[in-house]
């Protein structure tokens, strides 16, 4: 088979979908909403304080109901219709975007505003994260999940590209405000996306009974199961100590390179640019499992080190690019192992973890990485990265080793 069969075949094969072709698009409208809001709240923290912790503390607030609350998101996505939990959370989001929008357009946003929002978003997420994580084998099924999540993180990573470029278009033009309210507009995509999926081609998962113990439950499940313990320990490490681009990239742009808001979008897109390529690659030829997990993370590491050795602005552009493929990769196969893994009335439950594992992880990470900049510049938060990916890889080949060594080791 040759290299264009294999994209012909593979790389869309989740695209024959109707339902998630109608999902997909809702999802593409409201991600460029996402993350036209992503650059404006950091842009808009920053000249509120002019602090890179300040930023770190937003992240965190935003973070830290996912944090603690997480894990019983995923309880209540494996009781509940996830559909339906998906449209009225998607529909508070869109709320809480407008009300932060009208506040910054009528010139009444103050940092608290910020934070106290921030909070009410991250408690949203925190439900809804792991419902819509999970509601993506019962859409399109065992045989394209992996391909699937593969081309939302494609979609997500093209959203990156365009949300950021379109922000600075729409700041420069009508101010940070009008971004915040695009994205509240943009979930009227994603709700409607949700309310006309054809229910009957759904393959819903058998929902948990409503039962005590079930959280305690899902956190033993996943402690004597190496296959999924591994994985989310390394999301954990990565998600909380490298993910926080939020964070380093306005620092790198405004006081390492001393280029402003255009160049933290230029940042920002070539990640997501490289994250096309990165998903593209996944959906098309990429393995699920620990093994292809450990080369990921060594490969996100040295990439994040070099990068933040970069002496130009061009330079940094084209690593990112490749920090940006590794980063899709790494969260791809990651999400792809545990859902495979998980048995059905467990998903909701593992990709519960999973979310805290990468976004809850934030309410630590994002602090540390604003210090860290702070104190050592933008360069100095790469570097926390580069150092957290390396250790995870070496973490996950311990366990490999461990593994190869118990099966040689002969039955007394």
């Amino acid at each position: 088979m040759t290299v264009i069969d294999d994209i012909r075949g593979q790389t869309f094969a989740a695209l024959r979908g109707p339902n998630f072709r109608r999902y997909i698009g809702g999802q593409a409208i409201s991600l460029v909403g996402t993350w036209m809001q992503t650059i404006a709240q950091s842009w808009l923290v920053l000249q509120l304080t002019g602090s890179a912790t300040a930023i770190g503390i937003v992240l965190a607030l935003q973070t830290v109901p996912m944090l603690i609350l997480g894990p019983y998101g995923g309880v209540i996505a494996d009781r509940t219709d996830k559909r339906r939990l998906m449209i009225g959370l998607q529909s508070l989001m869109g709320v809480q975007a407008l009300v932060l929008g009208l506040l910054v357009v009528t010139g009444n946003v103050e940092l608290w505003h910020v934070y106290v929002l921030a909070v009410l978003l991250g408690l949203n997420q925190c439900f809804e994260n792991p419902a819509r994580q999970s509601f993506m084998l019962e859409m399109v099924g065992p045989d394209d999940l992996r391909n699937a999540v593969s081309l939302q993180s494609v979609l997500a990573s093209c959203s990156r590209m365009i949300g950021p470029a379109v922000a600075g278009i729409v700041i420069a033009a009508g101010g940070i405000g009008l971004c915040f309210l695009l994205n509240a507009a943009s979930f009227v995509a994603v709700v409607t996306s949700l309310l006309t999926l054809d229910v009957s081609k759904l393959v819903p998962s058998p929902p948990a009974a409503r039962a005590r113990g079930q959280l305690r439950e899902g956190l033993a499940y996943v402690r004597r199961t190496p296959d999924l313990a591994v994985p989310l320990l390394m999301m954990a490490l990565v998600g909380c100590l490298a993910f926080e681009f939020q964070v380093v990239l306005p620092v790198l742009a405004d006081q390492t390179f001393d280029a402003g808001a255009e160049a933290y979008g230029l940042l920002t897109a070539a990640m997501g640019a490289g994250s096309v390529v990165g998903g593209l690659v996944v959906a098309t030829w990429g393995h699920t499992g620990t093994k292809p997990l450990v080369l990921t993370a060594l490969a996100f590491g040295v990439a994040m080190a070099v990068a933040a050795a970069s002496p130009t602005m061009p330079i940094l552009v084209a690593t990112m690019v490749v920090v940006g493929a590794l980063s899709v990769t790494f969260t791809s196969t990651t999400n792809s192992t545990l859902q495979l893994t998980a048995a059905p009335t467990m998903r909701g439950r593992v990709m519960a973890l999973w979310s805290v594992a990468f976004l809850g992880s934030t309410a630590i990470g994002g602090p540390i990485a604003g210090w860290v900049c702070e104190q050592g510049g933008g360069r100095a938060g790469l570097l926390l990265g580069a150092g957290a990916c390396l250790v995870a890889a070496a973490m996950g080949a311990a366990v490999m080793r461990r593994r190869a060594a118990s099966e040689l080791t002969p039955a007394r």
